[in-house]
């Protein structure tokens, strides 16, 4: 079965940027975790976001023309940083990985995929 792993935490506004030491330091623990996915053909998709500062959000009401505007979609202390889309044997086993993510303060949400047209 597929799970979508959602990652939810604070933005860090002193994150170190990628391509800096700190960054490759930073993700070092995070790459440990990516390769145990694809080595045990868990792995189907994952990535990290930018900022939410760099969001733009469209929204539709019925009856309503959509409306774009800037920045996230509500005002949060915890923001949508990524995911992983992975194949597990049962719930419990995406939740084994979900814990294992290599974060300290975070909310991390599991669901099962429910359709995913390019799966065969």
């Amino acid at each position: 079965m597929e799970y979508m792993i959602l990652i939810n935490s604070e933005e860090r506004p002193d994150a170190p940027a990628p391509g800096t030491p700190e960054f490759a330091a930073n993700m070092t623990d995070w790459m440990a975790f990516n390769q145990r996915l694809i080595a045990g053909g868990h792995w189907i998709a994952g990535g990290s976001l930018a900022p939410v500062a760099t969001a733009t959000t469209v929204r539709k009401a019925a009856g309503s023309a959509p409306v774009i505007t800037d920045g996230p979609f509500a005002e949060t202390k915890e923001q949508f940083g990524g995911f992983y889309l992975i194949t597990a044997a049962d719930l419990d086993e995406a939740l084994a990985f979900a814990k294992d993510i290599p974060l300290v303060d975070a909310t991390i949400e599991v669901r099962p995929m429910q359709f995913r047209p390019d799966a065969a």
